[in-house]
């Protein structure tokens, strides 16, 4: 059974969309598992100095895919936070 965090994340996921993957200050990485068919794509936004300052995900997958996706975003976005 998965914990009671893994299971709100997926069905309430944070940060999910799409920024423009044209403009310069957007970052996208692409990720696929052939083995289970899962793909994610992650995005994060900087500023003129170079810092994060959103992200962003589309997982396509699982449940556990999901909700890891959502939480990464969450984690990336208490860090940014945190340092500000």
């Amino acid at each position: 059974m998965y914990h009671e965090n893994v299971i709100d994340h997926y069905e309430n996921p944070r940060n999910v969309g799409s920024m423009d993957k044209s403009s310069k200050d957007v970052g996208t990485g692409l990720v696929g598992a052939p083995a289970c068919g899962d793909v994610m794509k992650l995005q994060i936004q900087v500023d003129e100095n170079g810092t994060i300052v959103d992200s962003k995900f589309k997982t396509f997958g699982c449940g556990s895919a999901i909700a890891s996706s959502s939480v990464a975003t969450e984690w990336l976005k208490a860090a940014l936070q945190h340092a500000g």
